[in-house]
């Protein structure tokens, strides 16, 4: 029997098999993203609330709505396809929910548009048959004489008895021929690998004398390539560099950075190694080596983006390229010292973030033009006055920074500005107004600071299940010491043991 499948757009939504194709281009979904899509095209041009997307996709399964809301987000990307000029298929309506813009048409999987002329194959009723006269018709009269209904009982037993020993017969042929083969079978992975899905990993340095203090210049190298391209490619990527556990991993690739040892005129020399490896069948997509020096961080990070879009086959898209160029000033060493303090910040204690504000203090005297820099200092501050509070003169002080931020041009598309709200508002008891910060800050930037900090924010408002959800994505994206630290201590502390058992029960099982 023919299953229909949907034309949306450009593409060719085959539901049987998880597929979308367009041009020659086939792409494989997630089954809950072929079920949301499909659930659109069902309802072309109308206006789909999120309630209405977890009854009728999720069926209530234990969902909130920041699910759906990464769920359209992730649908979207893959309808692009890496295309920025790409028409948007999905688009938000303020306040109401979402509704797919491209036009539908259902058809089969032969191509045959499906219409309301359709016919439909019934079942039609059996047709009674006029008694025959045996005067009329003598032939009647010869008919052979009829079955007793015993004897056809017994008939029918026999044949039911003759067709149960076949099939058994059967069986147990096939059964003696598969132990009589002479290969031993197939030992088949149950994992299934996500070719879309990127780890990134840092391997122990420790054949190199000087690796720990080039290691915070690799962390931020991670960080920058899981959130650029969490937010602006259809990849979705898990940085593990302060993940240490080696558990079976579904993604499809996996970045790894390692500092090793090499022998150059019988002096030690530490390179940084950079490898994407396809996990599918072990193949190598990317392998660089890097000579790190005080001068060329800002050259090594240019030319890593630009081979990750080579061996990814994804050119990045404008608003990419944008925000990369946020993460260049003039002097190298500013970038190497920038990753140190943003390390810093990651640890999220105290006398790390004490530390982080004086290393960006002294950045922002040496390349002033290096704005993001800037805003992470302010970001810094505010966190610690969520944990210590400053006195009035450091806090009008503090203020005066914030409102010099999202003054600097083009900085108020970026997110950072939006944690900064955030903290401050959840500081001042204003969650309404920190819920609609951290959700714009959402919409521009998919990184882990920014689901904990919607995370923070449910919690403020009750809404613990919802929080609970928050704190995994955020530890799905940045697994590690340094997540739960923030998930515990960010801002205000949290019980993950109350509030995220899931998260608790997980780390405990390692």
């Amino acid at each position: 029997m023919q299953q229909p499948v949907v034309r949306v757009g450009e593409w060719l939504v085959i539901p049987s098999v998880n597929q979308i194709s367009r041009q020659g281009r086939q792409l494989t979904l997630e089954p809950r993203l072929i079920d949301l899509l499909v659930f659109f095209a069902r309802h072309p041009d109308e206006v789909l609330s999120r309630d209405e997307l977890i009854d009728n996709v999720w069926t209530r399964n234990v969902v909130t709505s920041h699910v759906v809301t990464q769920s359209v987000s992730e649908l979207r990307k893959s309808l692009k396809d890496g295309d920025d000029s790409s028409p948007e298929y999905i688009v938000t309506v303020p306040k109401r929910g979402y509704k797919l813009t491209a036009p539908v048409m259902w058809c089969t999987e032969e191509g045959e548009e499906l219409t309301s002329e359709t016919p439909v194959t019934e079942i039609q009723p059996p047709v009674e048959t006029p008694p025959v006269s045996v005067a009329a018709n003598p032939a009647a009269a010869a008919a052979p004489p009829v079955v007793k209904p015993e004897k056809r009982k017994r008939l029918a037993t026999f044949w039911v008895w003759c067709l149960f020993l076949l099939a058994l017969g059967t069986c147990v042929a096939l059964v003696a021929m598969s132990t009589l083969k002479s290969h031993p079978a197939v030992t088949k992975t149950r994992l299934l690998l996500n070719p879309r899905d990127i780890d990134i990993r840092l391997e122990n340095g420790s054949s190199c004398n000087n690796w720990m203090s080039q290691r915070s210049y690799a962390v931020g190298l991670g960080s920058l390539v899981t959130t650029s391209l969490n937010t602006y490619s259809t990849f979705m990527v898990h940085d593990k560099t302060n993940y240490n556990v080696n558990e079976p991993s579904s993604s499809g690739k996996t970045l790894s950075i390692e500092f090793v040892n090499q022998r150059h005129y019988r002096a030690q020399q530490c390179f940084m190694s950079v490898q994407l490896v396809d996990n599918a069948d072990g193949s190598s997509m990317l392998d660089k080596r890097y000579f790190i020096t005080n001068g060329n961080q800002l050259t090594i990070q240019n030319d890593l983006m630009n081979s990750l879009s080579e061996a990814l086959k994804q050119p990045w898209p404008e608003k990419m390229q944008e925000m990369l160029r946020q993460y260049q000033p003039l002097q190298s060493t500013s970038l190497s010292r920038f990753y140190q303090a943003h390390q810093f910040l990651m640890n999220g204690d105290v006398d790390s973030l004490g530390k982080a504000s004086d290393i960006l203090n002294d950045i922002t005297k040496q390349s002033p033009e290096f704005t993001y820099a800037y805003a992470e200092k302010v970001l810094v501050d505010v966190l610690r006055h969520s944990q210590q509070p400053l006195d009035g003169t450091q806090l009008a002080a503090m203020y005066e920074e914030i409102n010099r931020v999202e003054n600097i041009p083009g900085m108020k598309d970026e997110s950072i500005v939006y944690q900064i709200r955030t903290i401050d508002q959840l500081g001042k008891g204003n969650v309404n107004e920190a819920f609609e910060a951290i959700n714009t800050g959402i919409d521009l930037e998919m990184s882990w600071l920014n689901y904990v900090l919607l995370g923070k924010v449910y919690e403020m408002k009750g809404a613990n299940r919802q929080a609970a959800d928050a704190y995994l994505t955020a530890f799905n994206l940045r697994p590690g010491e340094n997540t739960l630290y923030w998930i515990e201590n960010g801002v205000f502390q949290t019980s993950v043991t109350r509030v995220v058992p899931y998260l608790d029960n997980f780390l405990s099982s390692e």
